[in-house]
């Protein structure tokens, strides 16, 4: 049963055995003293490290943790979904499980939340990636800019808190989860970004390079120019 004032923390996960326990000790920490219910979520990506046994673990000692573990590797987007579609509450709030995100700034995005919102971004001011991760999101972030005005300065921070009714309602395809800004937007969301903290990465080493990153980008573009363009919106005046 649904219940407005819990929220679910979805947090996709692969390969990350060595982060898993701390960011769930620090999420906890953060988010109780809200007040509020909540779960977290994990959606393992088919890990070939001990990532799903740890989750396991987890949650046998704490009830706040549920899990999906997928069969095969699916990509984080499908990740996300999952989450979405397992989420027992109408708040979602999505971050990574690197420990880049910082747990400690989910309670104020929480409090903007729905004060004439139903989206609030986290804007990683000073990003602690690689030379070349920022550089080649830079350049990502222009091209996209061109093609995609969503408005927001940072799209690509993981750190969100959205509505899930609005997020079953958006359309599903491999990467759209670093294009949530503007798919919301089209869901009629408005939104708020908030500065928030970015730390470098708890263990492992990131699961994506910058060159085929970069390509699959300029590709979704194309599809998701060609969404914004062909986008259906009405609003009723009257009905019976």
């Amino acid at each position: 049963m649904k219940n407005n004032d819990k929220f679910s923390v979805v947090l996709p996960v692969f390969n990350e055995q060595d982060n898993i326990k701390a960011l769930f000790n620090e999420l906890k920490q953060a988010v109780d003293i809200t007040g509020r219910q909540w779960e977290a979520v994990f959606v393992d990506d088919c890990s070939t490290d001990d990532s799903l046994s740890i989750i396991r673990s987890l949650a046998d000692q704490h009830d706040e943790i549920r899990y999906v573990a997928f069969a095969e590797n699916c990509g984080q987007s499908a990740a996300f979904c999952a989450g979405f579609d397992a989420a027992e509450s109408d708040i979602v709030v999505t971050m990574d499980a690197d420990l880049q995100n910082d747990p400690a700034d989910i309670p104020n995005m929480l409090a903007l939340f729905g004060d004439g919102c139903e989206m609030v971004i986290g804007w990683r001011v000073k990003r602690k990636d690689t030379f070349i991760k920022r550089i080649s999101s830079r350049i990502a972030n222009a091209i996209r800019d061109a093609i995609v005005d969503d408005g927001v300065k940072d799209t690509g921070c993981s750190l969100k808190i959205m509505r899930r009714d609005m997020l079953l309602k958006l359309p599903r395809f491999k990467n759209m989860h670093r294009y949530f800004p503007i798919l919301m937007k089209m869901q009629g969301a408005r939104i708020k970004e908030v500065k928030v903290n970015h730390r470098e990465r708890g263990a492992g080493v990131s699961k994506y390079g910058t060159l085929d990153r970069a390509m699959a980008g300029i590709y979704d573009l194309i599809g998701v120019g060609w969404l914004i363009k062909r986008h259906i919106g009405y609003s009723v005046k009257e009905e019976k």
